[in-house]
């Protein structure tokens, strides 16, 4: 490694500007990654749910109503129009209203009162519209302008423009707060103003890069598009600081800066991949989902976190030679207290904080796993928001409701009549747009309207839409969801396709519950086999993982004692990232008490650890606590704001367990780990006596 170090310091022309090149190139293709807000694209292909949306895309050129707009105080003639200008909005592919289903000629008292008041009701009209998955955002303004102050929206249509254009100018103002913040605690913390202006330089460097090349991928999800950066940032922050301080420790023997600093790399290599590896193995556990977002963000961190690794052992020592006079000139005294103080009252307390660690494991486990869960995007904007609020209002005036559509072989009406009266039996079932109830079983298909016809047969299949009165999620939605497979399945055996938000959503419970287990096995053994290798030790992987993984417990425990419910999608991406992230913490710390103990016995290896290491835990624990509190208080969108208060309290909980909790362990097994750690050559006061005697 010397000689690639020796390489790296003869040519800093060539690497500053070859780096720099392909940030500026990579903030334009930055610009060329798209970005989806769908769930739904996430669910594995071969669910059910999307192996039907795909075939129906196929037979049919309209697709399942997304979205429902209601007016307020209208007339039906003025609901007429409204329905017309609707119509005309771009990516709008139809609009149903009243009209659709009976014969508003006629007085309205005089219609089933049940249809009626499904589509007008205390004078407020409420339409049923279809949206082409690629112009939701033009197709959702438009329709706001046609609607104005009159009207409210909701479905998966206006949840995914709302996204889409919320989740963009928040996630630049989270960045912005973050950087600033980091920019405050680097300031503090190290001992040269110049420090966090050459650490945040190379950080930069290191996320541009990573923006940009998200373009192999083609686009990348929501969270991966608001988590990633900021988490990239939060969790490579130490290896560039590590760095320079080693470096400034070598400028203290070395003859020169550049046998510094490749005497500085050669002593902080292992250290710091080891750190970043286990970061990345964590990372990339999420690959292993068949939820797709979880190797979409798994992918992205990884490469982040591994562009940061190269970033700082090729990039950072050049650009710290070419500032290291500025480095040397605006040095400044220590900004922050001696933490030896905080050393012994960490010693004092280690062994009762290790018995409240021990009571907390099983009831933390426990606990975690009897949380109640959204799974879909049903419920990501809250009432606080102007989607919240249109959603509640719209469900207050009419009712909850869903639209599936059914697709069945064409050609018997007899059976197809006997599975729509089947269907009206189930009490959810509030309606249903088919050949045999629209038309009629005994009318010929030559008589009807051909837009009509094609809307409700394609040349192998038949179609039938049921509005449902439920919600898109729940045990009762995913109740009726089962029943209707069973009805079809009954009728058409093996040979129907259903499709929904419901429906889907209920395929993504089915397909994400399965990953959990799975996903977190896969990331603790994986940083397990990482830690038996770089340690060297049989019981100190086994020590750090269980620290970790308590703090991650207890972090997704605390909804369930808050009695709140939690998205499903957060707590499965936070078991991984947690764990990833913050087991640095508890490597460093581990690093340093093996060193002292060398020279040290226990007691006093303790507290000088817990005084080397503060600085450096704070550092970086704070920071991501408060990326993971920003994300939460700025984002409207639920999934992103549960999953950043999800970070912010993991490490905070990793950090607290890491500096109260860890040392009480290393002191209480001190034996043990001597015993199953190869070449510790722990200090002895014994032998020491009798070898100086």
């Amino acid at each position: 490694m010397k000689k690639f170090y020796q390489k790296i310091v003869e040519h800093p022309k060539s690497i500053l500007t070859l780096f720099i090149l392909a940030a500026v190139f990579s903030l334009f293709c930055q610009r060329l990654v798209r970005v989806n807000y769908d769930i739904k694209d996430y669910l594995p292909e071969k669910s059910p749910s999307t192996i039907a949306l795909d075939k129906m895309e196929e037979e049919y050129e309209g697709g399942i109503p997304n979205a429902r707009v209601m007016i307020r105080d209208t007339s039906v003639a003025e609901a007429l129009e409204y329905k017309e200008k609707l119509e005309g909005c771009p990516g709008v592919v139809s609009v149903t209203w009243l009209d659709d289903a009976a014969n508003i000629e006629q007085p309205l008292e005089t219609l089933d009162q049940e249809l009626a008041e499904t589509y007008y009701k205390n004078g407020n009209a409420l339409f049923t519209v279809t949206v082409e998955e690629d112009q939701v955002l033009d197709a959702v303004e438009a329709m706001e302008e046609v609607a104005g102050d009159r009207g409210a929206m909701s479905g998966d249509a206006v949840s995914t423009a709302v996204a889409t254009t919320s989740t963009v100018s928040e996630v630049y103002k989270i960045a912005a707060f973050a950087v600033l913040f980091v920019f405050f605690v680097l300031f503090l913390t190290t001992t040269s103003w110049a420090e966090p202006v050459i650490v945040m330089a190379g950080l930069g460097i290191a996320i541009a890069i990573n923006a940009g090349t998200n373009l192999i991928f083609g686009e990348i999800s929501f969270v991966t598009n608001a988590a990633g950066n900021i988490l990239q940032l939060a969790v490579s922050l130490d290896y560039s600081v590590f760095l320079i301080h080693r470096f400034e420790e070598c400028m203290k023997t070395e003859e020169t800066p550049r046998k510094a600093m490749v005497e500085a790399l050669c002593k902080s290599t292992s250290s710091i991949l080891s750190s970043g590896l286990t970061t990345v193995i964590g990372f990339l556990a999420l690959v292993f989902m068949q939820f797709k977002i979880g190797p979409d963000l798994g992918l992205a961190l990884a490469k982040g976190v591994t562009i940061s690794l190269i970033t700082v052992f090729v990039f950072m020592p050049v650009l710290i030679l070419a500032l290291n006079g500025w480095l040397m000139k605006t040095h400044h005294r220590r900004l922050l207290p001696d933490f030896h103080r905080f050393g012994f009252l960490v010693r004092k307390i280690m062994v009762p904080m290790t018995a409240v660690f021990a009571l907390l494991v099983v009831p933390s486990y426990l606990a975690s796993n009897q949380n109640t869960f959204y799974y879909g995007s049903a419920y990501i904007f809250g009432e606080d928001t102007e989607l919240g609020r249109d959603i509640a209002e719209i469900e207050e005036i009419f009712g909850k409701s869903d639209t599936y559509a059914l697709m069945i072989p064409r050609g018997d009406k007899v059976r197809e009549e006997q599975l729509s009266q089947a269907l009206h039996e189930i009490p959810e079932v509030t309606g249903i747009h088919s050949y045999v109830d629209t038309v009629g079983a005994q009318i010929p298909e030559e008589y009807l309207d051909e837009e009509l016809l094609s809307q409700l047969l394609s040349k192998d299949y038949s179609r039938m839409v049921l509005t449902v009165n439920a919600d898109a999620e729940g045990e009762e939605a995913f109740a009726l969801v089962e029943k209707i497979r069973e009805t079809a399945d009954t009728y058409y055996p093996d040979s129907w396709y259903l499709a929904g938000a419901g429906v889907s959503t209920y395929d993504l419970m089915d397909t994400i519950t399965a990953d959990m287990v799975k996903v977190n096995l896969i990331a603790i053994a994986a940083v397990f086999v990482v830690l038996l290798f770089t340690m060297k030790s049989v019981s100190l992987p086994v020590f750090l993982v269980l620290a970790i993984e308590t703090a991650v417990w207890i972090n997704v425990s605390i909804p369930y004692f808050k009695d709140s419910t939690v998205f499903y999608i957060s707590y499965l991406i936070i078991s991984s990232i947690q764990l990833g992230a913050t087991v640095d913490y508890a490597i460093l710390t581990t690093e340093r008490y093996m060193e002292f103990r060398q020279t040290m016995d226990k007691k006093k290896a303790v507290s000088e650890t817990i005084a080397a290491v503060t600085t450096s835990l704070l550092t970086s624990g704070i920071v991501l606590a408060v990326v993971g509190y920003l994300m939460g208080a700025i984002s409207s969108h639920g999934i992103l704001s549960q999953l950043g208060t999800f970070l912010g309290n993991g490490s905070m909980l990793s950090l607290t367990i890491v500096l109260f909790v860890l040392p009480g362990l290393l002191y209480l097994f001190d034996r043990l780990i001597e015993k199953t750690t190869l070449h510790t050559n722990f200090y002895q006061k014994r032998r020491h006596y009798h070898e100086s005697k």
